[in-house]
């Protein structure tokens, strides 16, 4: 629905209320103005009608009605009029309220209609409505008491009128009423549209700007043309394009990386093919193929990491599920232990222990229906520093993708042996840090500055500064942590490491996310 519809569809019946209440109230107050001009003009010959009764000298009442009184009671095309004088035998009482037989008639017409009720004041008029041969008339009723000699007399003065012409007057009026509300309702229809019209020009040049525009123009909207209401949208649609433009970018930056990282070892690995083609010597040539062997490991490793670090940089969320860190950081490290081990490193493991409040959190997680009941049964019923406890209770609940924080803590252990020399000391720790779990990663390897840390996790970028096997690294193992760990609310931070031979120390990357709580749960959480 448009905006001028759905103007006209809200103002329109509210419109019409006003206007229906407003030519109620007119047409009844000019039908009240109508009657009250139609009754005074109809009492004026009442007045005189009551002023012509006479006493005779027998003290008879006679009526000399003038000849100006006549004129006025004449009957005219739509207008018919009509009286009688009637004498009320015997005179009624003040304030009686009961209407009396019919009376004398002393003239007029004797079947006129007599009023409702008795008038209760005398010579007040009383005004009603009747139907005297089959015409509906206004009628006026006035009682007067006349005393003549010490006679008391009482007459009764009635004058009608056809209601033609007052029908006729009330009927122009509300012809003219729904004229007018008529013409209101097309004004206020025709003002709304081209209102809404002109209002919205300024959309309407901001549309054919942007459906000028060639694909690659990523320039923000200019929203000084547009009115104030429809800025707050124009500045959305800029902040979007801005993320879009970010995005197209390290896009482009990371295909050019990438065909920059995969052409060398390519080019490698097709020189080393074309040598041991060339060499007639059997050994030499087999010497050949397994350094095409070993160039394809780092070729997959990097191919490996580059679709790991493109699958991370999406900004589509995953389906998170309740984890243990604890059982994630094991699963890591017994992974890596063989690999560890034939370089000659000592990779250590130490978990968090289960505490008091972590198990006040698990009953928590239990009672939300986060968790299964069984597992934390298990837990309670476990002893407090057995293997089984543990093992089964979550000590570092979090709401995570499993596969994507093994992933996270995958890169940094593999960073760790990969740059730790041989017979470095590699530990994996997990702790509960305030509202945070935390996974640390440290050795006693070179290290890196503390100035140059924030460099580590650029792309491709292989901090050469006292770290051995540089060249072999593809600089990509952090921002693929780092990467997986935002998109599962957390982060990644360098600190120093274990103390190393040099006299320095070496390098702990911590992985934290955010606890599982009972208050606070993620979105599109599934119970593991």
């Amino acid at each position: 629905m448009g905006i001028r519809t759905l103007l006209i569809t809200l103002l329109l019946p509210g419109v019409i209320l006003l206007l229906v209440i407003d030519s109620w109230n007119d047409y009844r107050t000019l039908s009240a103005i109508t009657n009250e001009a139609y009754d005074s003009a109809l009492l004026e010959p009442a007045r005189v009608l009551e002023s012509s009764i006479e006493f005779t000298d027998a003290g008879q009442l006679v009526v000399t009605t003038p000849v100006y009184a006549q004129v006025i009671l004449e009957s005219k095309a739509g207008l018919r009029k009509y009286f009688r004088i009637e004498e009320i035998v015997p005179p009624l009482p003040e304030g009686a309220n009961v209407v009396p037989p019919s009376g004398r008639t002393l003239a007029g017409m004797p079947e006129l209609p007599r009023p409702p009720a008795w008038p209760s004041t005398r010579g007040e008029p009383m005004f009603f409505n009747s139907i005297y041969r089959d015409d509906p008339v206004r009628v006026v009723a006035v009682l007067r008491d006349l005393y003549y000699r010490g006679q008391h007399r009482q007459v009764l003065v009635l004058v009608a009128e056809s209601i033609g012409r007052r029908l006729q007057a009330e009927e122009a009026a509300r012809r003219q009423e729904l004229l007018r509300d008529a013409r209101m309702l097309a004004l206020v229809a025709i003002l709304v549209w081209w209102g809404v019209a002109w209002s919205l020009r300024p959309l309407t040049r901001l549309r054919n700007d942007i459906r000028a525009r060639s694909p690659e123009d990523m320039t923000p909207l200019d929203a000084s043309r547009v009115p104030s209401e429809v800025i707050p949208l124009v500045e959305a649609v800029n902040y979007h394009i801005e993320r879009y433009r970010r995005v197209l970018d390290e896009q482009a930056q990371f295909l050019a990386d990438a065909s920059h990282q995969l052409r060398t070892p390519m080019a490698i690995i097709l020189t080393q093919a074309q040598y041991a083609l060339r060499e007639p010597d059997p050994k030499r040539a087999q010497e050949g193929l397994r350094a095409i062997v070993d160039q394809l490991g780092r070729t997959r490793r990097l191919t490996e990491q580059l679709l790991s670090l493109a699958h991370a940089s999406q900004g589509d969320s995953t389906p998170r599920q309740l984890l243990d860190l604890n059982d994630v950081a094991r699963d890591v490290v017994l992974q890596y232990l063989p690999l560890s081990h034939e370089k000659g490193q000592d990779l250590g493991w130490v978990a968090a222990e289960a505490t008091e409040a972590s198990i006040r959190n698990a009953q928590a997680l239990r009672a939300a229906g986060i968790m299964d009941a069984p597992d934390v049964v298990a837990r309670e019923d476990a002893p407090r520093d057995s293997d089984e406890s543990a093992l089964v209770m979550p000590v570092l609940p979090v709401f995570g993708s499993e596969a994507e924080l093994h992933e996270a803590l995958s890169n940094l252990l593999h960073n760790a042996i990969h740059y730790a020399p041989a017979g470095a000391r590699i530990t994996v720790s997990t702790a509960l840090v305030g509202d945070r779990a935390e996974v640390s990663v440290s050795d006693n390897g070179p290290g890196i500055d503390v100035a140059s840390r924030h460099r580590a996790f650029a792309r491709f970028d292989r901090l050469s500064s006292g770290r051995a096997s540089v060249s072999s690294g593809s600089g990509l193992g952090l921002s693929i942590a780092r990467a997986y760990a935002r998109r599962n609310a957390g982060d990644i931070t360098l600190r120093d490491g274990e103390p190393n031979t040099r006299g320095g120390v070496g390098l702990a990357a911590v992985l934290w996310l955010p606890l599982a709580t009972a208050k606070h749960t993620a979105p599109g959480t599934a119970k593991d």
